[in-house]
């Protein structure tokens, strides 16, 4: 039992970490919390933990590691994922170029849905949907939970079962962290909310999803 608390206190520590440092997740649950409020934020937050949560269970039946061990299906999901993440930039930077009421009402996830209009973006369905596609465009998160929860996983224990209570709690600790800054983005969106605000942060949204994108089509496995 004392080797599975320190294991448990290990990986707690590591998965704070990694929910700390940002990435496309935290740029999309941000947007989304500046334009249509903490509920939208929230919503979003719990489409990104779902994909933790699927690609723990992955980990778990075996399915990650055969994305990272198949060259042909990382390269697939990674091209998949860099045109996700570009599209979602590139509305991101119309939205701001065009601005005005109707683009405050519409989100990144309308080139998904295609549909949209004011007030579209706060759709508790479409923002988890974003939260979750979001999540699946980054195949890194297949081949981290196949790399990384495992070496969690104390002598003895079943192995299966431990990641998928590991997926649990990563996916807990990435909730709990996501909620504060949903939580900080919703204090402060009397401020970001107004229109030059907004077109701005829109703006910085955009290229640095663009940019992501492109790294991920760009990098060699």
């Amino acid at each position: 039992m004392g080797g599975m608390l320190e294991s448990l206190l290990a990986f707690a520590g590591a998965a704070v970490l990694i929910a700390m440092a940002p990435g496309p997740s935290t740029v999309v649950i941000m947007r989304q919390s500046m334009r249509s409020g903490r509920r939208a934020g929230l919503a979003t937050v719990l489409g990104n933990e779902t994909g933790v949560l699927l690609w723990g269970v992955a980990a778990a039946v075996g399915l990650s590691a055969l994305l990272a061990a198949s060259r042909l299906a990382y390269e697939g999901l990674r091209v998949a994922g860099a045109v996700v993440l570009v599209w979602f930039g590139v509305r991101a930077l119309w939205h701001a170029r065009r601005g005005g009421p109707a683009a405050a009402g519409a989100g990144a996830e309308e080139g998904l849905e295609g549909g949209g209009g004011p007030g579209a973006g706060g759709s508790g369905w479409r923002c988890y949907r974003l939260g979750l596609v979001t999540n699946f465009a980054n195949p890194k998160a297949g081949v981290f939970a196949v790399s990384f929860l495992p070496q969690f996983v104390p002598e003895g224990w079943p192995v299966a079962a431990v990641l998928v209570g590991f997926s649990v709690l990563w996916a807990l600790i990435d909730l709990v962290w996501y909620t504060g800054v949903v939580w900080l983005v919703g204090a402060a969106r009397r401020v970001l909310g107004r229109p030059g605000v907004r077109r701005r942060l829109d703006q910085v949204s955009g290229v640095v999803l663009v940019a992501l994108g492109v790294r991920l089509a760009a990098e060699a496995r």
